[in-house]
């Protein structure tokens, strides 16, 4: 991108994770330039995973990031939005901003449900804490969804109190996103927990104190929370030259370049194309928006390393850590290491013999090893993968 300049300036766009990450990178890299964070939320940078768990139970008021910005050199903007992208000018609600290269990180925002306004989401620290006031004991909460969100802000839920349904119109939980088999096997979490769940069933409409279901079911309901998903935060950029996918990712290439020179993308609002999983990624997983923010600084610093880090991320739900590294594809063997009703298991995903995947329940050491498996695209020998006193490790075949 040619030579850097004290005067050059990055505007980064949005302060979550990625961002913040970014910024600092950029700094702790020696971008001599002038560097801007900009966030459309009031607060400073802070992290996503505990507003379901620590925010929602009371145990934390703020997950703001341990970084002082003001010492980094860096100028951050909180409560500016951004409006528009053209070359050299990023459009926001206070007004323009020069730049000379720019780094997108705007995140997802959460998929609400057509018809349920009164529904709460739960993707801010605003979100959590204006729930978390509803969450008391005895109240009737409605989950839309048995996703990573539905089953952690279930357990919260439970833990406080409430008396807890959940609700989703796919076969097992996490439909679409893990096979049946797997996802059957968590069904039986929500039963222990003392949780309603109604699969198979989609909600018609939602009222001041009741779900109707479909199939005309109705749902008592002191509360709704729905958690369906979120899609790549980009409207903002419609009309720009910044390519994007269908669903709003912004295309990048493998080291996280966007359509238009001197702009890149980092964290949850990307596309990226990984030669490891054989197709393009979008990823909203924390560990995600920590490394591609800090591959996005290298970048700018002239790095040329592709972007393509084993994705990883772990779920606290039930009294249960699950943890997830890889990327399966329809097709994949499944081995599992243990049943399901046992306190821990995994699931392996192989294809050729290959380790592509895997999802650990209370198993730590089987993901510590086979991350460095997936590292290293090694072969396993199914009979002794599928041993759960084999360490992982020594299931690689010569």
């Amino acid at each position: 991108m040619g030579e850097l300049l004290s005067t050059d300036t990055v505007v980064v766009v949005g302060a979550g994770l990625a961002g913040a990450q970014c910024a600092g990178a950029l700094r702790a890299g020696g971008w001599p330039g002038r560097i801007t964070l900009l966030g459309d939320e009031p607060h400073a940078p802070y992290d996503r995973p505990p507003l379901s768990k620590d925010v929602l139970l009371g145990r934390a008021d703020a997950t703001t990031l341990d970084v002082d910005h003001a010492a980094l050199g860096v100028d951050l903007l909180t409560g500016r939005r951004a409006t528009g992208l053209e070359p050299g000018v990023l459009h926001t609600d206070g007004g323009g901003l020069r730049y000379d290269r720019l780094v997108i990180a705007t995140g997802a925002a959460a998929t609400a449900l057509p018809g349920a306004e009164r529904a709460h989401l739960l993707r801010t620290v605003d979100d959590a804490l204006a729930l978390r006031v509803l969450l008391r004991p005895g109240a009737r909460i409605v989950l839309v969804g048995a996703g990573w969100i539905g089953a952690e802000t279930a357990t919260a839920a439970r833990a406080l109190g409430c008396e807890v349904t959940v609700v989703e119109a796919g076969p097992t939980p996490l439909p679409g996103t893990l096979p049946a088999a797997v996802g059957g096997a968590m069904a039986a979490w929500y039963e222990e927990a003392g949780v309603d769940l109604r699969l198979g069933a989609a909600v018609a409409s939602v009222g001041p104190h009741e779900v109707l279901l479909d199939d005309g079911t109705r749902l008592a309901a002191d509360e709704v929370v729905v958690g369906i998903g979120a899609r790549p935060a980009t409207g903002w950029l419609a009309g720009s030259p910044v390519e994007r996918a269908a669903d709003g990712a912004v295309l990048v290439d493998e080291r996280l370049r966007t359509s238009l020179p001197g702009v890149l993308a980092a964290g949850d609002c990307l596309s990226y194309p990984s030669a490891r999983a054989g197709t393009r990624l979008a990823v909203q997983h924390w560990d995600h928006a920590l490394r591609s923010g800090a591959a996005a600084a290298a970048s700018l610093l002239g790095d040329d390393t592709p972007y393509d880090p084993v994705p990883y991320f772990w779920s606290e739900q039930f009294g249960r850590m699950v943890q997830y590294a890889g990327r399966h594809a329809e097709g994949d063997r499944m081995l599992w290491r243990g049943a399901p009703g046992d306190p821990s298991w995994t699931v392996l995903f192989t294809r050729g013999g290959r380790l592509t995947a895997l999802l650990t329940v209370d198993r730590p050491r089987d993901l510590a090893q086979g991350r460095r498996l997936l590292e290293r695209g090694a072969a396993l020998d199914p009979l002794r993968a599928a041993d759960p006193a084999v360490p992982l490790k020594s299931a690689v075949t010569p």
